[in-house]
């Protein structure tokens, strides 16, 4: 008995451990400035883009696989922050959004963005601004 509670500790002490090294991305991975400020009023406009952009054939696999995996992601209950915690809890939504959006941008360039934005041209310039591009 003894021994299937070291290994239930040892679980349990490896998905804390897995917990924090990922929670410490996310604040390493965050942008900068106002942007996470900015792009959390976003959030339905991005998430909308998000879409458009993972049904697009145009763009090449790997990018919309990317973009499929990070709307599983946002469609789980669980969430590596909580989102009862105040701002942090949808803060890390909008980071996760924001790095799978700069990878994006990297492998099929910022046109695409722009192409599927549905929000206002002001929009754009702070989604361009969240994933390291011109505003």
């Amino acid at each position: 008995m003894a021994e299937v509670w070291q290994v239930a500790a040892a679980i349990a002490g490896g998905m804390l451990l897995l917990w924090l090294v990922l929670a410490v991305f996310l604040v390493m991975a965050r942008p900068r400035g106002g942007a996470l400020g900015e792009a959390l009023r976003l959030l339905p406009d991005l998430l909308r883009l998000v879409a458009r952009l993972a049904r697009d054939d145009g763009l090449p696999r790997g990018v919309r696989v990317r973009l499929w995996l990070l709307l599983g992601y946002l469609a789980l209950p669980i969430d590596l922050i909580p989102d009862f915690i105040p701002v942090l809890g949808y803060a890390d939504d909008a980071i996760v959004v924001a790095f799978v959006l700069r990878s994006v941008v990297r492998r099929a360039g910022p046109d695409a963005l722009a192409g599927h934005w549905p929000g206002t041209p002001e929009g754009l310039a702070v989604v361009r601004r969240l994933v390291g591009g011109p505003g």
